[in-house]
């Protein structure tokens, strides 16, 4: 006669491979990779956005700072506050914690472009693939407390030099590696459609600014 199987012990068993089957369901997920974003946003700086909802072209310059710090202080929150904000919604879709990290890229790289355009004449930027940086610097893997640290101090850097532009400075030029042409001005209305844009990304909010306070 053959000895019956306990139910502690079948569903140990049980426990034991669904335990195991997660974990690799979640490895699999892990080496996912969004598709990478090869499209020419450009065209945001002609008409409204109609996802994020931002017509950036319609932001003057002078409330650029003021929205820059107000996207950048709602990304503070979520990335201080989320409980899930290291987690894909989706396999091939980056997690709040990524586009965190990416949105502070964002603002240290328009700084730097910034900068090079007040400094320089005509200045050609460098390629920057925001794909294969997200790759090489483990955005999956940041600390959210020390990536919002950081993004807060890389708003007010910006911030600052967008505020102490002056009106002769404004029509100053530069050149993307892809051979797109920008003022100073259509850089920082750019870069702003970018920051909220990425809000609404992982929010759903159109125009995400708005949900705070300006002045």
């Amino acid at each position: 006669m053959s000895t019956p199987v306990s139910r502690r012990g079948a569903r140990g068993d049980r426990d034991q491979f669904c335990g195991r089957f997660e974990r690799a369901v979640r490895a699999s997920l892990a080496n996912v990779e969004p598709e990478p974003d090869t499209k020419d946003w450009t065209w945001t700086l002609s008409r409204r956005c109609e996802q994020c909802g931002l017509a950036a072209a319609e932001v003057a310059i002078g409330e650029v700072p003021e929205r820059a710090f107000v996207a950048a202080e709602e990304w503070v929150a979520i990335l201080r506050s989320s409980p899930a904000v290291a987690t894909r919604r989706e396999p091939g879709v980056w997690s709040p914690l990524e586009y965190g990290a990416h949105v502070r890229d964002v603002y240290r790289l328009f700084d730097e472009r910034l900068a090079l355009m007040l400094t320089e004449d005509v200045p050609t930027f460098a390629n920057w693939d925001q794909d294969v940086t997200a790759r090489e610097q483990r955005y999956a893997e940041q600390d959210p407390e020390v990536v919002a640290d950081e993004l807060e101090a890389a708003a007010l850097t910006l911030v600052a030099r967008v505020r102490a532009l002056r009106p002769d400075q404004l029509d100053r030029r530069g050149i993307r590696s892809n051979g797109s042409e920008f003022t100073v001005v259509t850089l920082c209305q750019y870069f702003l459609h970018d920051v909220i844009h990425h809000l609404w990304d992982v929010t759903g909010q159109g125009d995400a600014t708005t949900s705070l306070e300006l002045g």
